[in-house]
């Protein structure tokens, strides 16, 4: 295997949140369209589903649905533990919630 073969066998992974809709579905659509895995997550499992029916045969890599609440803390580890995980090592987390602010919140520490 060459240099460029090994490059372009290299899994990319991503999580966006608020996948669902709106900038969180195309940034996730666009991430599909460019080759990458992309975790979807957010609270409204038909949204997300919506969202990777979207994504359809344009994804190069897999499209997850993991529907959760990124302000509940066990929620959001579920996603990292068990939803994507099977994708491959995930970079970049897109964090596309209307939020405002997570005081020690579910996405600090080692994702």
């Amino acid at each position: 295997m060459n240099a460029e073969s090994a490059a372009s066998a290299v899994v990319k992974v991503a999580v966006v949140t608020g996948a669902g809709s709106g900038i969180g579905r195309s940034v996730a659509l666009a991430l599909a369209e460019a080759g990458w895995s992309v975790g979807l997550a957010g609270r409204r499992a038909e949204a997300l589903e919506e969202t990777a029916s979207l994504a359809g045969g344009s994804a190069g890599g897999e499209v997850l649905c993991v529907p959760t609440d990124v302000a509940d803390p066990d929620g959001v580890a579920g996603v990292f533990s068990g939803g994507v995980r099977g994708l491959g090592p995930v970079a970049p987390l897109f964090k596309n919630t209307g939020a405002a602010r997570t005081p020690g919140g579910p996405l600090r520490g080692n994702l």
